[in-house]
């Protein structure tokens, strides 16, 4: 019989960080939380970091999860907005990493393609299929309910994702 497992979806940015955290057993799925995370956005770039780190922590001291799943960003915006996300990327990854969780990176397409059916679906059809699949959340904002999709993609390709570690 398999455990449950609780898995923390992270869509990744510096002005807001979406985080959604579900339990997945089997092909059943159930919201624990989620929020959105807004650090400061005046200061110095390490400090706003430092800021976003210190609070996606607290997140995962206090819900605990299992496993963790950022989103690849594809941004098409300018060099500078690309590579501060790249930073706030790097946050959402080492954060959970470095309190010893398993951390997988999933394209926003194939996101779109686990939760809704088609990988060039629209935010909206993301949430209305969010609030679908977990009619209990309570979801806060589309950087929440982006997290969220994460999470759900990650507990539909866990398996695939681990057997592909196990052989590379």
């Amino acid at each position: 019989m398999n455990r449950t497992v609780r898995i923390i979806g992270i869509d990744p940015g510096l002005r807001r960080c979406g985080w959604g955290i579900i339990e997945a057993r089997d092909n059943r799925l159930a919201f624990v939380a989620g929020g959105t995370l807004t650090p400061p956005v005046e200061g110095p770039l390490a400090g706003r970091l430092a800021a976003l780190a210190e609070a996606l922590g607290e997140v995962l001291d206090s819900h605990r999860p299992d496993e963790a799943a950022v989103e690849e960003t594809f941004v098409n915006a300018g060099a500078r907005s690309a590579l501060v996300l790249g930073q706030a990327r790097g946050v959402a990854l080492v954060v959970p990493a470095l309190r010893g969780l398993p951390v997988a990176e999933y394209a926003a397409n194939l996101v779109k393609k686990s939760v809704v059916g088609t990988g060039h679906a629209e935010k909206a059809q993301v949430a209305l299929m969010v609030r679908t699949l977990l009619p209990a959340a309570t979801i806060k904002g589309a950087d929440a309910a982006d997290a969220l999709a994460i999470a759900i993609c990650h507990a539909h390709h866990r398996v695939s994702a681990q057997r592909m570690k196990v052989f590379s």
